[in-house]
């Protein structure tokens, strides 16, 4: 993951070559494509894990740690482009927060639920381990019900993907995704709040 992109004129270009280089199977290519999406990697964690005590386990490096590892652990998808490569972050992501939500929820023997550092998209609200799973139930209910918007919303809430890269990674126009968001999160508030109530 030491690998710096080189500079370029198209900041997608080397990118792109670097993604279709670790189909290829080309080992050095996937820290490549790490270290040159870092930044972006490290924001789309540091939202996702907004900490409320400095000494959480689950810190933003060690978040994109293991989706390098993740990612570079299967058979790499044939990769679109750098919008492509964060749609599949995203999803890796939340199968990884969902992972430590198990896991910490096992350990939790009665005791006090501790709120992880996690906050719903737009509303700013912390949500606990609990919280995150109920999050992760209610977004496979909705895929049954509506596949795209489901989709949506995982890219919208775990990738932090602006509505137009959401648009052009699932082929829909941004009206769609803002059509499919809003009812996403009514959706997900109705199914919520009858699983609190």
């Amino acid at each position: 993951m030491d690998g710096k992109a080189p500079s370029s004129d198209n900041p997608q270009a080397p990118i792109t070559q670097f993604l279709r280089d670790w189909k290829r199977g080309d080992a050095d290519s996937a820290g490549r494509v790490v270290a040159s999406l870092y930044s972006e990697l490290h924001r789309m964690a540091a939202q996702l894990l907004r900490s409320e005590r400095s000494s959480h386990t689950l810190q933003p490096t060690a978040l994109i740690h293991e989706l390098y590892l993740r990612l570079d652990a299967g058979n790499p998808p044939d990769w679109r482009g750098r919008t492509h490569f964060f749609a599949v972050a995203a999803t890796t992501l939340r199968r990884i927060l969902i992972d430590h939500a198990r896991a910490h929820r096992a350990e939790r023997r009665g005791g006090k639920e501790i709120k992880v550092p996690l906050h719903l998209a737009e509303a700013g609200a912390p949500c606990s381990y609990d919280d995150l799973i109920e999050i992760d139930r209610a977004l496979a209910q909705l895929e049954e019900a509506d596949q795209r918007a489901a989709r949506v919303t995982e890219l919208r809430f775990f990738g932090g993907l602006e509505e137009r890269e959401i648009a052009e990674e699932l082929g829909v126009s941004e009206i769609t995704v803002k059509r499919d968001w809003k009812f996403a999160r009514a959706w997900l508030a109705a199914h919520l709040s009858r699983e609190r109530g």
